[in-house]
């Protein structure tokens, strides 16, 4: 059969030469002739950059068992991306954070992980949205953002509640419910939140409502005496003569809020300071982390200040403080049988001549009802520089309406308070330098929750408050500045929240008093 095309071969080098033994080998043996070729099988290759170029290096011998598919007849393939059912995507059904607004929220959400249609859920949302703004329509002036927040968590609940087919119903009954509720008149109103948020403040408060405190409640709260010390309250009377030395005017003091020198004048007659109301603040600015004021959000230091005001002056040291106003302690029992086993105290102070000084004293009881609430008039030759009014309440009107000075205050809460009442408050060591009273039997919140990095640190109250009760405070909504019974009932409430919360923990053995049990039961 190779008869025709013997010569043929006979062109071709063998390629088993010089190891050929076939007697009678197709091909030639001659030692002129070429090597033979070697046998190319072309192998599409993988593109090596983002724009493939078709490639002039010589192709690799292996054959390819399923080359790749090619996306061009007329150059190489591309690589392809995976199928979608095995790409995992992260779960957004529900709404992802987004920037407060002030008008109807944009619902953020994977579509693809939703059982309910995004168009279907944002028209619900703008729903609850509407009945939001009606509802908040008193208190959105000051609070712009809070009807979009509270909508868009709303909506998140009723997702998370519900189902395709009860999606709708749970949304209309939701609205009904926003509208059958009180209009608010402060953001810290019960009427202001989620349903559940309602629902879980309502219960709670319940609860805080059937607690009163004893002493046997906050036994193991109370300071150690190293504590106090700790934290800066006095635990002793300082040595000289209380009280002579009531007032600094038309002399030199150090300016606390612009830290200069000035000379003591009375409100009509001091100077104008430029300065900075608020703290710095850590925050992020463009993705980076900077200190800023908090009234301006300038980037601090900064000496221009944002506001003007008076010098004022601030005074800590107690033979300092003994010489405006005298120390003493408590009167000890036996007392009348109205002294109170456990109070919550807090004060609002103003700035005057004699430094800062208490302008308002507030008390409630163990259930955290109302006792005692009274202005403070200064005492005689103490002239009030600044009222302090956006964080103390105290205005010039209603300063007029205060009678009795700080003695005579004292007297009147020794009707109520003695030396075996515990005293719970919220920073208690300036509360009781401020009303110059020596006690030893406290209950101090920002010490029991204790702020991150440590003495001398602490928490806001409203920020605990927001935590743990679900109350906003010192909003200013209806009112300037701060309250004294609003805030020592929160403190109190904060206490009842503890209890409640978190059981004591065992007091430390012998031998280790510094660690104190309200050290114990910090959060």
């Amino acid at each position: 059969m190779f008869s025709s095309s013997h010569n043929f071969f006979q062109a071709l080098a063998c390629p088993d030469n010089p190891r050929c033994h076939r007697p009678r080998c197709l091909f030639s043996h001659r030692a002129d002739l070429p090597p033979p070729p070697p046998l190319v099988v072309p192998v599409e290759q993988p593109a090596a950059s983002s724009s493939p170029r078709p490639s002039t290096s010589t192709p690799s011998t292996i054959p390819a068992k399923r080359p790749a598919p090619s996306t061009s007849a007329a150059g190489p393939s591309v690589p392809q991306e995976p199928p979608r059912k095995q790409q995992k995507l992260p779960n957004r059904a529900v709404p992802v954070a987004q920037q407060p607004t002030t008008g109807p929220p944009v619902l953020r959400v994977n579509g693809a992980l939703s059982s309910v249609p995004i168009p279907v859920r944002q028209t619900m949302l703008k729903t609850l949205y509407d009945h939001f703004s009606v509802l908040y329509q008193v208190i959105l002036p000051t609070n712009p953002t809070l009807a979009s927040e509270h909508a868009l968590r709303q909506e998140e609940e009723v997702y998370k509640n519900s189902n395709k087919q009860t999606y709708r119903v749970a949304v209309i009954h939701c609205a009904a419910a926003l509208k059958r509720r009180p209009i608010p008149d402060t953001s810290s109103h019960p009427s202001v939140g989620t349903e559940a948020e309602v629902s879980a403040r309502a219960e709670a408060l319940k609860s805080r409502k059937s607690l009163r405190l004893t002493r046997a409640h906050v036994e193991h709260l109370i300071l150690s005496k190293e504590d106090m010390e700790l934290w800066g309250f006095f635990l002793d009377i300082p040595e000289g003569i209380g009280g002579d030395e009531p007032s600094l005017e038309n002399k030199i003091a150090k300016c606390e809020r612009c830290v200069r020198p000035f000379l003591v004048k009375r409100k009509d007659d001091a100077e104008e300071c430029i300065y900075h109301w608020g703290k710095p603040v850590s925050r992020k600015v463009s993705g980076e982390k900077m200190r800023v004021y908090r009234c301006c959000s300038r980037p601090a230091p900064d000496n221009d200040g944002c506001v003007q005001g008076p010098h004022v002056f601030y005074e800590s040291k107690a033979e300092e403080l003994h010489a405006r106003h005298a120390f003493s302690y408590l009167k000890a029992p036996p007392s009348p049988s109205t002294v109170l086993d456990v109070a919550s105290l807090d004060c609002e102070m103003i700035y005057t001549t004699g430094g800062m000084r208490v302008a308002r004293v507030s008390v409630v009881d163990g259930e955290g009802a109302e006792v005692f609430d009274e202005l403070v008039r200064m005492d005689d030759g103490v002239e009030v520089i600044d009222f302090n009014t956006r964080f103390s309440g105290i205005t010039e009107e209603g300063y007029a309406k205060a009678v009795l000075p700080l003695s005579a205050i004292r007297e009147s809460l020794d009707a109520l308070i003695n030396a075996d009442t515990v005293l719970i408050g919220h920073g208690l060591d300036n509360d009781l330098k401020t009303l110059r009273i020596i006690h030893h039997v406290n209950v101090d919140t920002s010490i029991m929750f204790r702020h991150p990095a440590g003495p001398p640190y602490r928490k806001a109250l409203k920020d605990l408050a927001r935590e743990h009760l679900g109350l906003t405070i010192q909003s200013g909504g209806g009112t300037v500045g701060h309250s004294s019974i609003e805030d020592s009932v929160a403190t109190l409430d904060l206490v009842k929240w503890h209890i409640l919360n978190r059981p004591p923990r065992p007091k430390p053995p012998p031998g280790k008093s510094g660690e104190s049990s309200a050290n114990g039961s910090t959060s």
